[in-house]
C-alpha cells in the first residue's frame, strides 16, 4: 500500500503544484521521486508530529493541499490535539496520511500498533475517515481526497498486501464496493482485512454459504443506502476490521443500527479486543491471538449463522 501512496502521490503532484507532502522522518527513500521532481513541496518534519501538523494546517489556510505521512500510530494519537483543533476545528482540506495501521507493525510491540485510531479520528468534527482494502484503492482513495472540501484520515496497511481489485472499481467516499454478490451473509470489510475477508467468503461457500463482500472503505461517513439493504436482505452482516472492537466499523455500524427499528439481520463483529497486545511475533501472529485469520473468522460466522438463518437455508450450510 505504502509504494502506491508513493507514486500515486507522487502523479498528483504533477498536476496540482499546491500539493505539499509533510513527512514525520520516514519514508525518505520511499519519496526519492517525489523529492527529486518537487524538492520544495517535501519537508521532513521530524519526529515531531504535533508540529507537522500544525505546519500542515498554516498551509493549507495559505492555500495549499498539504499531505502528511508517517506511522498511524504516531499521526493520530500523538497528535490528537492538533488534529482536532488546527485541522478539523478550522476544516482544513488535509490528507492525514497514517502508515502501518492496525498491526501492521506488530513484531515492533504495542507503541506501533494503531488499533484506536479510527475510533480517536471519526469522533472529530469535519473528519472523514478512509481505509482502502488493497493498492488499487489507496490510489482511488488518494485521488478522491484531494478533491474533498474538508479533512480525510487515509489509514494505510504496510507493504505487500494481496491486490483484490483485478478490474478499476468506482471509488467515491461513503460508498461502499461491493466486489461479489452473495444471499445469507454479508461481509463489511474496512482495511487490509479485505483480502481475508474475500478468503472467508470462499470458505463459507464450501459450506453452502454464500457471502457477499463489500469493501466498505469509508467508515465515516458510513454508506447509509448500503447497509439499509444489507439489514434488509440478509440473516447476518459481519464487520472485519484490523481495529478495536471499541469504535471502529463494527461499533460504528452497531451505532447506526441502534438508531432504527429492529432489521432482519443480526450484526456479528470481528475486531481487536480491549487490550494491548504484549506477545511478540509479526502480523499474522498478531492475527491469530485475536481471531482475526480466514479460517477463525469463517468457522465462527458459519456458526453464527446456523444459529439464525432460516429453517431451509440452516440445513443446507450444515
Amino acid at each position: 500500500m505504502r509504494n502506491a501512496f508513493a507514486s500515486e502521490i507522487t502523479a498528483l503532484a504533477a498536476r496540482d503544484e499546491r500539493i505539499v507532502l509533510l513527512s514525520g522522518d520516514i519514508g525518505n527513500r520511499l519519496f526519492d521521486e517525489f523529492k527529486e521532481r518537487y524538492p520544495s513541496r517535501f519537508y521532513n518534519c521530524g519526529v515531531a508530529e504535533a508540529n507537522l501538523v500544525g505546519m500542515a494546517a498554516g498551509m493549507a489556510m495559505c492555500g495549499l493541499r498539504p499531505v502528511t505521512y508517517t506511522i498511524a500510530s504516531f499521526m493520530t494519537v500523538r497528535c490528537l490535539e492538533q488534529i482536532r483543533v488546527d485541522v478539523c476545528y478550522h476544516q482544513q482540506p488535509i490528507v492525514i496520511a497514517g502508515v502501518g495501521a492496525g498491526l501492521a507493525y506488530a513484531a515492533n510491540g504495542g507503541t506501533h500498533h494503531s488499533c484506536e485510531d479510527i475510533a480517536l479520528l471519526r469522533a472529530l468534527p469535519h473528519m472523514s475517515v478512509v481505509c482502502p482494502g488493497d493498492a488499487v484503492e489507496v490510489r482511488l482513495a488518494l485521488q478522491a481526497a484531494m478533491q474533498y472540501a474538508g479533512p480525510v484520515y487515509l489509514r494505510l496497511g504496510k507493504k505487500g498486501e494481496p491486490v483484490v481489485h483485478q478490474q478499476r472499481p468506482v471509488f467515491a467516499i461513503g460508498k461502499g464496493i461491493v466486489l461479489r454478490a452473495g444471499r445469507d451473509v454479508c461481509l463489511l470489510s474496512t482495511g487490509n482485512m479485505l483480502p481475508v475477508a474475500v478468503e472467508v467468503a470462499e470458505a463459507l461457500r464450501r459450506h453452502n454459504v454464500s457471502a457477499q463482500v463489500v469493501s466498505l472503505h469509508t467508515v465515516k461517513p458510513l454508506d447509509e443506502e448500503l447497509l439499509t439493504d444489507a439489514f434488509l436482505r440478509f440473516a447476518l452482516v459481519v464487520t472485519i476490521e484490523e481495529h478495536s472492537l471499541l469504535g471502529g466499523l463494527g461499533g460504528s455500524v452497531a451505532e447506526w443500527l441502534a438508531d432504527r427499528s429492529p432489521q432482519r439481520a443480526r450484526l456479528l463483529r470481528f475486531g481487536t479486543a480491549d487490550t494491548f497486545l504484549h506477545e511478540a511475533g509479526e502480523q499474522e501472529h498478531a492475527r491469530k491471538l485475536f481471531g482475526l485469520t480466514a479460517p477463525l473468522i469463517a468457522d465462527r460466522t458459519r456458526e453464527f449463522y446456523l444459529s439464525v438463518a432460516p429453517h431451509g437455508r440452516r440445513e443446507q450450510a450444515a
